[in-house]
């Protein structure tokens, strides 16, 4: 089957546009031109995007499916198919499931699975310890054989040095990166926001920033010494960017992530004791939110991952203390990042498609990430010129859980496509 998508535009250089005409056949693209492609040959389907924005399908490393074990808050299907809402055609899913991906048995399985419900291109992680809380370490070389994309605890942190020492060593020999929630637990003295003058104002337990930078600054020295792929998820203190591009500047193989709500927002702008602004790492200060932005323009931070973790509105309901951790963030994350960085000239367009597309294919060895003649077809289509509304009504997740619901924004979705199929498109 023959597709044509015309009359595109995608990026050149900074903000600056350029014409997009693209052939996809069988699943690949097999002509790009900046002039009309003709339809004299025979087209089977053609799309005219009418000079929106042609992309390479976005990348996400960090999302949460919850299936098995969690349906109630999201499936591999609705998950998905959020993230194909978003524009995003490759996934990595975290393994705090039930049953945890921990043996070479579950994993095969949990691929199976992924597999028959996914829309998307979704790699699964395995968990670095056996059901994610001990010190026993999972088979790594019989994950890696089963077709684990990487490791990590997600949801918890490693807790004692030698576990984390001994998981990278395995994770060097297998060839495969450690991605870490930093999280020292003994530092959190119960609490669930970021601990400073407004946990204070609200009433609210306050969680130090050196429950992140400790834990971090450990697991650096560790990874200088096994040369492991050290991946940090979810950045969020500015001795965090500090520490992490001291280690870069030292030769250690180490990458980072961030978050879109870490980026927009601050403990600032929590307006009252709601959970619905309750996340893990919590919302940063103002110095550690602007500490973020100008590590990912001097390359501290290489990309932008969403953490997309869904949950019931039961969950979410309330105060602080009593909800769930997390917000969803699949189908929002191209439309503020464009809106609150692009449109305000902080970020380029071009910067912000490498940090959401090209980077993380790269890094991780993920064939995606650009527009290229014999490539899969993955790619999305966004509307860069007209607002619209995010609107809880429009997700395809079951989680509603994000403050950012009745934002006026622009790069809305319009379609997207995975193997040169179209897997959601704005009606």
């Amino acid at each position: 089957m023959k597709t044509l998508l015309k009359n595109g535009q995608t990026v050149d250089r900074g903000n600056t546009l350029k014409p997009i005409n693209i052939l996809v056949e069988d699943g690949k693209i097999t002509e790009i031109s900046s002039n009309f492609i003709s339809e004299n040959q025979t087209i089977d389907q053609v799309l005219d995007i009418q000079n929106q924005l042609i992309l390479p399908g976005l990348v996400d490393i960090h999302v949460h499916l919850r299936q098995p074990g969690f349906e109630y808050k999201e499936t591999i299907k609705t998950g998905t198919l959020a993230a194909a809402h978003g524009g995003f055609t490759t996934v990595c899913a975290m393994p705090n499931l039930n049953p945890v991906p921990d043996t070479p048995e579950k994993m095969a399985k949990m691929l199976e699975l992924d597999k028959a419900e996914a829309v998307v291109n979704v790699l699964q992680y395995a968990s670095i310890t056996k059901e994610r809380t001990s010190e026993e370490l999972v088979d790594f070389t019989g994950m890696a054989n089963a077709g684990a994309f990487a490791f990590s605890n997600d949801g918890s942190g490693v807790q004692t040095a030698n576990c984390m020492y001994q998981a990278m060593k395995e994770a060097k020999r297998v060839n495969k990166a450690i991605a870490a929630h930093i999280e020292d637990e003994s530092l959190m003295n119960g609490g669930v926001m970021h601990e400073g003058k407004r946990s204070r104002e609200l009433g609210i337990p306050g969680m130090p920033s050196v429950t992140e930078t400790a834990q971090l600054a450990r697991d650096l020295v560790l990874a200088e010494a096994t040369g492991v792929h050290y991946h940090v998820c979810h950045v969020s203190a500015k001795a965090s960017v500090r520490l992490i591009r001291e280690a870069k500047r030292a030769g250690i193989h180490v990458t980072a992530e961030v978050a879109p709500h870490h980026l927009i927002l601050s403990d600032e702008d929590i307006p009252y004791d709601t959970a619905i602004y309750k996340m893990n790492p919590p919302l940063p200060g103002r110095e550690d939110q602007e500490a973020l932005i100008e590590g990912l323009l001097d390359g501290t931070i290489d990309l932008i991952a969403t953490d997309h973790a869904p949950h019931s509105a039961e969950e979410k309901e309330g105060r602080f203390v009593e909800g769930a951790f997390g917000i969803v963030g699949s189908e929002t994350a191209f439309s503020l990042m464009y809106t609150h960085f692009v449109e305000k000239g902080i970020f380029t367009l071009e910067q912000l498609v490498n940090w959401m597309s090209l980077a993380p294919a790269k890094l991780f060895n993920i064939d995606s990430g650009v527009l290229k003649v014999g490539d899969k077809a993955d790619l999305a289509v966004f509307n860069i010129e007209q607002e619209y509304v995010i609107d809880a009504a429009d997700f395809e997740s079951k989680g509603k859980n994000t403050p950012f619901l009745g934002e006026t924004v622009k790069g809305e979705t319009q379609l997207t496509m995975v193997n040169g199929k179209i897997v959601w498109q704005k009606k």
